[in-house]
């Protein structure tokens, strides 16, 4: 997947929070972080975009790739 599949701010954590996120061809703003999770993987964010609902993005730590799912 390519590196840039989510764009985070990252202020003082070494990931930060997603800001925006390339999902099936289209830039897709974050409006709201639903939850956001830390597991022995990564990370897990469900947020939402306002034009399209609530995804599942997930940050592997090992690999440095991200993962995107439509909830």
């Amino acid at each position: 997947m390519a590196a840039d599949l989510v764009e985070c701010r990252s202020d003082h954590e070494y990931l930060g929070h997603p800001l925006a996120f390339h999902w099936q061809g289209q830039r897709l703003m974050v409006n709201e972080i639903v939850s956001e999770k830390r597991t022995p993987q990564g990370y897990i964010f469900r947020v939402r975009n306002q034009d399209y609902g609530i995804f599942e993005l997930s940050y592997d730590t090992d690999t440095d790739q991200w993962s995107i799912h439509q909830s």
